[in-house]
């Protein structure tokens, strides 16, 4: 056998072991994905338009997507056209809305990008739109808009049900759902822009695990020596009051704040009036039967939910302006259905940043009975 016929023999066998060698965590997924990705530069995508609108509402957006879909038959640039809306969205206003997304969907074609056969399903027919369609759907899930089913119609007449959009459609339905009704503290749709509405519902659940709260709004106008008007929205419990009450002459209390409470995308800064435990409670093991109670011995009183490991909450608040002043005019208040503040020292440990007040005080000011005091 001559030497060219053994080296053909050779780079042959090498060639067919490098094929069927099996490549570890190799998806055509993830490498269409990546080639997908460097294909498109969303950043370079132009504009369509979107820019020039002068009245940018719903109507205007939906009516500049019917223009692309009639100017052209075969409506080419349709992928960079819906990386465009999707990117001048929030300048519209339409970023939540369910309609706009399934009107996108409507800008491909019908059963052209369907696959024929099981190959051209798992590696990505047409690989740059299903790309689009999965951008489209992760930037719904993003901003927290849910599916219908009739999206999903849309999606199966577009790229078949072993699509990948349908796919992550599917994955969107089962998680969604779910996750949507995981939080007890159940807020409405629309959030409201007035951001006093936003502190009563930021106050009311965080003190929602006790039934007995109120919720009070007070005018810092109302309040003496006050330094500006804006609003205060306290919540506290009778039985707050009534763990103040209960505080010994030597004890101190605490202005903590502030801290920030998330409402879906918007931020509430809210601070908290606590002390530290002054009461001992034995740990109990509500398993062990032989520790039963009995009316002949004392019982020992009841841990209220108010009363943590590390602190005692003793009232929670939001004001408008979130300044050590809105905070301590907050104080006064307390003061006025709770006397027992007058005579109880108080030191404040607000934190503020240079934007909202251009001489931050000391990051620590204990206010003495009497300028708590209201007049």
């Amino acid at each position: 056998m001559s030497n060219s016929i053994v080296l053909r023999l050779f780079y042959l066998n090498h060639s067919v072991r490098t094929l069927t060698k099996p490549v570890a965590n190799w998806n055509c997924y993830n490498h269409l994905r990546l080639y997908s990705n460097k294909s498109i530069n969303k950043h370079l995508v132009p504009s369509y338009g979107f820019v020039d609108i002068k009245n940018k509402n719903k109507e205007t957006y939906l009516e500049m997507i019917n223009i692309f879909m009639n100017k052209d038959r075969d409506r080419r640039g349709q992928v960079e056209f819906i990386y465009a809306a999707l990117k001048y969205m929030k300048d519209f206003g339409v970023e939540k809305d369910l309609e706009v997304y399934k009107k996108l969907i409507e800008v491909f074609p019908q059963e052209k990008m369907v696959p024929r056969n099981i190959f051209q399903a798992e590696f990505m027919h047409y690989p740059k739109h299903q790309q689009c369609a999965i951008d489209l759907l992760e930037q719904m899930e993003e901003l927290g808009v849910m599916p219908d089913w009739s999206m999903q119609d849309q999606l199966v007449s577009v790229f078949g049900k072993r699509g990948y959009p349908v796919r992550r459609y599917w994955r969107m339905m089962y998680w969604m759902p779910r996750f949507k009704n995981a939080s007890p503290w159940l807020l409405p749709q629309d959030l409201p822009n007035d951001t006093l509405e936003l502190a009563k519902l930021a106050v009311s659940r965080m003190t929602s695990v006790d039934p007995t709260t109120d919720i009070s709004v007070y005018q810092t106008s109302d309040i003496a020596d006050s330094l500006e008007d804006t609003w205060i929205v306290s919540g506290q419990s009778k039985t707050q009051q009534l763990l103040i009450d209960w505080l010994p002459q030597e004890a101190t209390l605490y202005v903590d704040g502030g801290y920030r409470l998330w409402l879906k995308d918007r931020a509430i800064t809210y601070f908290t009036l606590s002390t530290e435990p002054f009461r001992q409670f034995e740990e109990q093991n509500y398993d062990d039967v032989s520790n039963l109670s009995s009316q002949l011995i004392p019982k020992q009183p009841d841990r209220t939910v108010h009363e943590e490991d590390n602190a005692v909450i003793l009232g929670v608040a939001c004001s408008g302006t979130s300044t050590p002043d809105s905070v301590l005019s907050w104080i006064r208040a307390l003061s006025t259905a709770c006397p027992r503040l007058q005579q109880l020292q108080i030191l404040f440990r607000v934190s503020y940043s240079v934007r909202d007040q251009a001489t931050p005080p000391p990051p620590a000011i204990k206010a003495p009975p009497k300028q708590i005091t209201p007049s």
